[in-house]
């Protein structure tokens, strides 16, 4: 979850380096540092986030470097345990993203051979493993040493006199951007779109060494890999804010574009080009985590509703230590970054058990797309913001269009069914526009509820997992403590946590569970919690049940997840900015989960 950048070619490295390393402070932003080849290695870092060290640091002179800001996972976030770190001579500094998970051994065994660490960190070791081995050839003494790391890892590495970078990776994302007469690596190919959108995509286990004139990539016998450049169709712009506050908020409404782009051409083709055409499934299971994991449990319903097949879920993290099914289902796994660790070692498993898979991602040529059968792609283009907002949205705008495909194979769908459920997709843009042209009253409506310390969400049906992420969306950006819950479970329990400073929304979309949630907020308000609704306009009588409520245009219930959980979106936005809270650095989370 760390974010790593490098650059070898002939400007000066460090303004670069500090540059297109605020483009990866998503990743983590508990320290950061750069080490900047020149006449010397050069080394600075600091604890906090990257304008701290930018308002500290010397200048650094040197066209080779690396840089690294940190989220963190073993060591506190303090300066000597930010990256880069050096071996015992200070002549070799490294970067890493990932775990070692036998650091403890290896830093044991070293320090008995007289190497003296400085750091808390695992990530130390490899600087140390990599200066036992060198011997003039960076290349190798990189991939000795990594044949001696158990774990998951991006890592980086410079030393004084050698005009490269040699990187390598395995389950943790690395890119390699191709210039003229200069080369970049970084974790995440946003960091690089200033400067080329051209990218070399790595394998696990592959190393590149990387000049200002050439990047050659070796498998791990050391054999020449060839590789073919892929180039990127986002643009700076996309990873701007482009005159926002926040780049939450800019991916917000960002959303009825994200939608257009993720339908287009999509739809037309399903009859042509279907994802399983000749292959009949009795079964889905959804394997996701976090906000993906909310998207799936909507799917669920989806993918019932219009294929009748019969669909369950899983967190990754789980799904490896479940028991093979009988039957054998259809994996799609969902993961916004498409580097999800626990999800792509569910895909792995998936494909040892012999099922088919598909992936939903929002990242080209990123990890998952080469674990797996078949990819939806969501074409939300760059999401900064910590907190997902429009990966979200495109997620379910490619569940829609999975279980088209299905219900079409399965032939559960009818033509005239199908052409419904169509003209419904077109339509969500200026769904979802109806809702943010609100957002000055939604506005007002989170400064009136912003000082609460908790607030439950509940719906029914295919919202209640709509209910979940509005949770999950307060709790990580505003701090405010939330819950969702399905609205029928709260006699069993969560009653007893209400109270007049707990306010409740409530999602009341006109279905066929509509008079049971009803009956729900009326609970809810005969124990004092003030109620916020979000129901259809035009809607009379949910103004008599619920203190506010949130409109949005009346559509088919099926449908009716997106345009809410956009409203769901800005509450939460507004709630946290109304709070003076780090809207897109939210405490202690960082964006790519790539450690288990």
């Amino acid at each position: 979850m760390c974010g790593i950048v490098g650059y070898v070619g002939s400007r000066e490295a460090q303004p670069l380096l500090l540059d297109s390393l605020k483009r990866l402070e998503y990743r983590g932003y508990d320290s950061s540092g750069l080490a900047v080849v020149g006449a010397s290695l050069q080394l600075f870092k600091s604890e906090g986030e990257i304008a701290v060290l930018e308002g500290k640091m010397p200048r650094m002179q040197g066209s080779i470097g690396i840089a690294h800001t940190r989220w963190a996972t073993q060591g506190k976030p303090t300066t000597v345990n930010a990256h880069p770190l050096t071996d015992c001579a200070g002549k070799i500094a490294i970067v890493h993203n990932g775990i070692i998970s036998n650091f403890m051994e290896l830093r044991e065994s070293m320090t008995r051979d007289g190497h003296t660490f400085t750091s808390d960190t695992d990530s130390e070791v490899f600087a140390h493993l990599v200066e036992s081995e060198y011997k003039g050839d960076l290349v190798q003494a990189v991939m000795k040493a990594v044949s001696r790391i158990e774990g998951t890892y991006a890592f980086a590495v410079v030393a004084e006199g050698r005009d490269e970078i040699v990187a390598t990776r395995r389950e943790s994302p690395l890119v390699v951007g191709l210039g003229d007469g200069e080369n970049f690596i970084a974790s995440d190919v946003t960091a690089l779109l200033k400067y080329t959108n051209r990218m070399v995509y790595l394998e696990d286990a592959e190393v590149v060494k990387v000049t200002k004139a050439s990047v050659t990539v070796f498998d791990a016998s050391g054999n020449v890999v060839p590789k073919t450049a892929q180039k990127i169709m986002w643009n700076l712009d996309d990873a701007e804010k482009g005159g926002y506050p926040h780049f939450m908020l800019k991916e917000i409404f960002e959303q009825p574009t994200a939608i257009h782009d993720s339908l287009l051409g999509r739809i037309e083709s399903l009859d042509t080009e279907p994802f399983f055409q000749g292959t009949p499934y009795s079964s889905v299971k959804i394997v996701a985590c976090g906000t993906s994991y909310h998207a799936g449990l909507v799917g669920k319903y989806i993918i019932e509703e219009l294929s009748k097949i019969p669909t369950t879920l899983q967190i990754s993290s789980e799904y490896r230590y479940s028991p093979v099914s009988r039957e054998n289902p259809l994996i799609v796994l969902i993961t916004q970054s498409g580097e999800t660790s626990d999800t792509l070692a569910a895909a792995r498993e998936a494909r040892k058990r012999g099922n088919k898979t598909i992936a939903i991602a929002n990242v080209m040529g990123s990890a998952i797309t080469r674990e797996v059968d078949h990819v939806i792609y969501t074409r939300a283009g760059p999401e900064i913001g910590v907190a997902a907002t429009k990966t979200f949205v495109t997620q379910l705008i490619a569940l829609y269009i999975l279980a088209m495909d299905l219900g079409t194979q399965n032939r559960t769908l009818s033509a005239l069914a199908k052409r419904s459920v169509i003209g419904q997709l077109r339509n969500l843009p200026r769904a979802v526009q109806d809702v943010l042209n609100k957002s000055s009253e939604i506005e007002e409506l989170a400064k009136k509820y912003a000082s609460a310390r908790d607030m439950f969400f509940i719906g029914r049906n295919i919202n209640y997992p709509i209910a979940m992420e509005g949770a999950l969306k307060t709790k990580e950006i505003s701090y405010i403590h939330g819950e969702g819950f399905p609205a029928g479970e709260l006699k069993h329990g969560p009653l007893a946590l209400l109270s007049k400073d707990s306010p409740v929304v409530a999602i009341a979309a006109k279905d066929h569970t509509y008079e049971k949630m009803l009956a729900n907020i009326s609970e809810v308000s005969a124990r004092g919690s003030p109620v916020i609704a979000i129901g259809y306009e035009g809607d009379t009588d949910l103004q008599k049940f619920a203190d506010d409520v949130i409109y949005i245009r009346e559509i088919p219930p099926l449908f009716s997840p997106v345009p809410i959980i956009v409203a769901l979106q800005l509450w939460s936005y507004y709630l946290a900015k109304e709070r003076g809270c780090a809207i897109d650095k939210p405490r202690n989370i960082a964006k790519t989960v790539t450690v288990e």
